[in-house]
């Protein structure tokens, strides 16, 4: 009879994945508190809307102006020893901010300086991580690899992570941050045992950095299956940014819920995100990788026309549990499919490429959202959505034929 152990860490992922996993769960749990605590912190500053909105902008910044070069870097260096480079600097900024605010020293600057730091750290370890667990998890297995990846990620950033940053801060402004910076150190030291070495390309073979970054570029707008999945992943964050820019306005004025119960909304989406694991593990051998991605586009259209139509809480706590789900399901799927189509000494700067869309496409939509919503109403954001979403279907439906979460080539 297979122990526990073996169940969670089957024998078939490999050793490596024995440290990766454990790593990602630390700094999942220290984000998870961080993103509570952080907006705590910024609101104990400053009460100007503005203000506190631009943290998480900051954070963001870097994604869109370094992407691209951290992908590069990837490719360049060893994968391993850089995530162990950006966590231990992580550490060192949220130690260095964590004392600073609770020795009462700590003005919005800093803050604001701290996040984009943060920011620039993780595009390097971001990017690093996905490339390092195609190098040590064999490819039949990614898919496997990957579920345990996002469901632990969803449980520990969405559930478990940010009560317990609320019950820190409330111990002191600056506790929350030193937790997260121990995360980080733990983590490091978790990924610092990895033994994999992916090779790397010889030194007399590199060009420039820019050129490298357009290689990159120019491979996954040259492969139609990962192109269209970088496409959906633009439109997809674009919208669902839009709509829910406004989504705590639209829980209570719409849907008449109070705080606490706008909260409990919250949880069942994560809660979906739970149950996405599983389901991805019962469908993807019966009915493929093709049929789930269409049905995520369908099923994220659907979404957007139901909130665009309801007022019914109990409809839209439904329609996001079930949202939960195919975030969950559709994120396995489509990092699996490109993590096998890429070539090994391209998967940072394509994977960089691939999160430049999808950041470029949160923040677009975070910013079309409010003007939506303000001019046409709460629902207006949902119901454009919904059209754009039609059209990203019809457009995706036939290219997604070229991507697979199975090692074999995908059907042409």
């Amino acid at each position: 009879m297979p122990s526990l152990g073996s169940l969670a860490f089957p024998a078939e992922l490999g050793s490596d994945f024995r440290k990766i996993w454990p790593a990602a769960i630390i700094s999942n749990l220290g984000d998870g508190a961080l993103l509570a605590a952080g907006p705590l912190l910024v609101a104990s500053i400053t009460t100007e809307p503005a203000a506190v909105g631009a943290a998480a902008f900051v954070q963001q910044l870097p994604w869109l102006l370094f992407a691209l070069f951290s992908g590069a870097l990837v490719d360049r260096l060893d994968r391993r020893l850089m995530i162990v480079a950006a966590d231990l600097f992580r550490a060192a900024v949220l130690v260095a901010l964590g004392v600073a605010v609770l020795f009462g020293t700590a003005p919005l600057w800093a803050v604001y300086t701290a996040l984009f730091l943060l920011g620039t750290a993780e595009t390097l370890a971001d990017n690093a991580s996905g490339a390092l667990l195609v190098s040590a998890v064999p490819k039949a297995h990614l898919g496997k690899a990957n579920s345990r990846l996002f469901a632990s990620g969803t449980v520990l950033q969405q559930l478990g992570g940010p009560p317990l940053g609320a019950l820190l801060f409330a111990a002191g402004a600056g506790v929350p941050l030193v937790f997260d910076a121990i995360t980080f150190a733990a983590a490091a030291a978790l990924i610092a045992r990895v033994t994999v070495r992916p090779p790397l390309p010889a030194q007399s073979a590199r060009t420039a950095l820019w050129d490298e970054v357009r290689e990159g570029v120019r491979w996954l707008w040259q492969h139609s299956g990962v192109r269209t999945l970088a496409l959906s992943i633009l439109v997809m964050n674009i919208t669902f940014c839009a709509a829910f820019a406004t989504w705590v306005l639209f829980a209570r004025e719409r849907l008449g819920l109070s705080d606490t119960q706008f909260g409990l909304l919250i949880s069942v989406g994560a809660i979906g995100g739970v149950l996405g694991m599983p389901v991805y593990h019962f469908l993807e051998p019966r009915v493929g990788s093709l049929t789930l991605l269409r049905a995520g586009l369908v099923i994220e259209t659907a979404v957007h026309l139901v909130l665009a139509l309801t007022r019914n809480p109990w409809v839209a706590g439904a329609t996001m549990a079930i949202f939960g789900v195919h975030a969950v399901v559709w994120g396995i799927v489509s990092t699996t499919a490109r993590q096998l189509a890429t070539p090994e000494t391209l998967m940072g700067r394509v994977n960089s490429t691939y999160l430049l869309a999808s950041v470029g496409g949160a923040a677009i939509g975070s910013a079309l959202g409010g003007v939506l919503a303000q001019r046409f109403g709460l629902a207006a954001p949902f119901a454009v959505s919904c059209v754009a979403m039609v059209l990203m279907t019809l457009v995706a439906w036939r290219p997604l034929r070229h991507v697979s979460v199975r090692p074999e080539p995908a059907v042409d």
